[in-house]
């Protein structure tokens, strides 16, 4: 996959859904240009070309919204400018006519479209196959292609689960679509809707019942150019995300400990999985922005033991041409996303702060994220003081006196690209999912049957690799208690990975019956803080004060699930049951 670039990706996609005529070798379009139907169906190349297709729908995190991060859509990040589709999301302004993310309706669709597609093309692999092969003079290719063509279709069926994974935790119960139905409308549009319950028993089944012919970790294996591909650690980690997600509060209003058993068996099965050899990397900071070369197809987080799946996309700097400082020499004057001083605030002291310096001692997570007045990035001095390099008024500067620089670069310049990665899941979060639900049924200090792990040692374990100095979490001693201190530990351990809106709706209740105050009723319905910084006459230090930016707007029921697009319903001849409060 890591060496196919999005271009060729795209060109077999739209091979798949129109079956009209292509390439027999994508990568040779000099071969057999204009392959006929009959050259598809009989020539095996096309059996490999046609597994690609499923993953092209996959999500890059770095573009989710205006561009950019999907983390300005909740308390985390701040918009730069003010005119900007985020607003949408921070007025809880979405409607089934306006809405910046709602194009992954069809994009997830055309992912699910895609793998049915491959599913129905492949369904006799092997007389296709062994059509095209003497299968005793080459008998060893030809059981390896009938290897691959069997991981190719556990492949396919995961990838629908993860498409269908994404689209319940925007809109609830979805229509399941497991045929392909070529015609003018999208083949989901006349497929009844099912409940949110059935589609998560429908992806759970769909991961179970293939788990066992997928690749356990493609780096280990003798076939590692298909590095990038689902394993069996992605697939446990969808089916895990998935049940957690179901067993939340906005999915599990009545706190049913069997839901919260569920994610844990499911997380149990992943992180004790044979062969998977799951740890946390060493360095948070050199996980997230350490570059093995300054060009070329790979970077530090692909070789991890953390990383558990991650979309690659061609080397570039586009993410920091985004999000640099104005006065930093590859900085571009577009929409970057700001840190909030609401997610800054959450930063713990390993000691008693310096009432001159409030950023040193925190957290090691903080300098290896964001950028601060008086830090130094791309390789300079960043100074937002009156007359500074970096003073907030200028265009497209920060307005809350921070930008990050988790995922970037140090110092890119114009005419160098640099590998970038989005991971979708890793170590650190599927930790975290486990404290969150052994908590939720055993209380912080029990393991669950089968488990090697307490809530709390899991949960230590991501605090102790950030510093074993931060502040002891052993008063928390309750389940209401502990609660807490996990959901304290994501939104640092995992500020800006695209899970803080998604943990704050889960986490909620449409009926206000949520179990405590982190939810996106409360936190999606407050201020977000930035600051003022002047200096001090006398001393010339920096005088920070914090201020409001802005005020998010959450709409009770309609801001937990997106709509559906007017066009959406009237295309499925009304079979699309319309969201609560649209």
């Amino acid at each position: 996959m890591k060496n196919i670039n999005r271009f060729i990706r795209t060109l077999l996609l739209l091979v798949i859904l129109t079956t009209v005529s292509c390439s027999k070798n994508f990568l040779n379009t000099e071969v057999d240009t204009y392959a006929t139907n009959q050259t598809i169906i009989t020539d095996p190349s096309t059996l490999a070309s046609f597994a690609y297709a499923f993953y092209t729908q996959l999500p890059w995190g770095f573009t989710a919204l205006d561009n950019n991060l999907f983390g300005a859509a909740s308390d985390e990040m701040q918009q730069s400018v003010v005119t900007n589709n985020t607003a949408l999301f921070n007025s809880g302004a979405i409607s089934p006519t306006f809405n910046p993310d709602g194009g992954v309706f069809k994009t997830f669709y055309d992912g699910i479209r895609a793998a049915n597609f491959f599913l129905a093309y492949s369904a006799n692999y092997y007389q296709f196959l062994s059509k095209n092969y003497d299968t005793v003079a080459n008998a060893l290719p030809f059981r390896a292609l009938i290897n691959d063509a069997v991981k190719f279709r556990a492949e396919a069926h995961v990838a629908r689960a993860y498409y269908y994974s994404e689209l319940i935790k925007r809109y609830g119960g979805v229509p399941i679509v497991t045929q392909t139905q070529l015609s003018v409308s999208p083949d989901s549009m006349y497929v009844g809707q099912q409940s949110y319950d059935s589609c998560v028993n429908y992806i759970v089944k769909e991961i179970d019942s293939n788990k066992n012919n997928l690749q356990v970790n493609w780096s280990t294996s003798d076939s590692a150019n298909f590095d990038g591909r689902f394993s069996l650690g992605a697939a446990l980690a969808i089916k895990a995300r998935v049940l957690l997600y179901a067993a939340s509060p906005l999915h599990n209003p009545t706190n049913d400990p069997n839901r919260w058993i569920r994610a844990i068996n499911a997380l149990n099965d992943l992180m004790n999985a044979p062969g998977l050899n799951l740890a946390l990397d060493k360095s948070y900071a050199q996980y997230f922005n350490g570059i093995l070369g300054q060009s070329g197809s790979n970077n530090y987080s692909l070789t991890s033991p953390e990383t558990i799946f991650a979309v690659r996309a061609n080397p570039n700097n586009s993410i920091e041409f985004l999000n640099y400082p104005p006065a930093s020499v590859l900085a571009g004057s577009e929409r970057p996303v700001c840190p909030t001083d609401n997610l800054v605030a959450d930063y713990e002291y390993l000691r008693a702060p310096n009432p001159t310096n409030p950023y040193l001692y925190r957290d090691p997570r903080f300098t290896a994220s964001i950028v601060y007045n008086g830090s130094t990035w791309t390789n300079r001095f960043i100074n937002e003081q009156p007359g500074g390099s970096d003073v907030m008024t200028k265009t497209y500067s920060t307005k809350t006196g921070y930008y990050f620089k988790k995922f970037l670069t140090d110092n890119a310049s114009t005419n160098q690209v640099y590998p970038h990665v989005w991971v979708l899941f890793r170590y650190g979060e599927v930790l975290l999912e486990y404290a969150e639900a052994v908590n939720e049924v055993y209380g912080p200090d029990v393991a669950p049957p089968g488990g090697t792990l307490t809530a709390r040692q899991a949960l230590m374990m991501v605090r102790n690799r950030a510093s074993k100095a931060l502040p002891s979490v052993a008063s928390a001693t309750s389940i209401p208690q502990f609660r807490l201190v996990v959901k304290h530990e994501r939104r640092i351990e995992l500020a800006f990975e695209d899970h803080r809106y998604w943990d704050l709706l889960r986490w909620g209740s449409p009926n206000g019956n949520a179990p405590d105050s982190i939810n996106a009723n409360v936190v999606l319905n407050g201020p977000i803080y930035g600051l003022k910084i002047t200096t001090d006459p006398n001393t010339f230090n920096p005088i920070y004060t914090r201020v409001v930016v802005s005020q998010r707007v959450f709409h009770s029921p309609a801001n937990y699930y997106y709509p559906f697009s007017y066009g959406d319903i009237v295309n499925s001849k009304n079979k699309l049951v319309q969201n609560p409060g649209y």
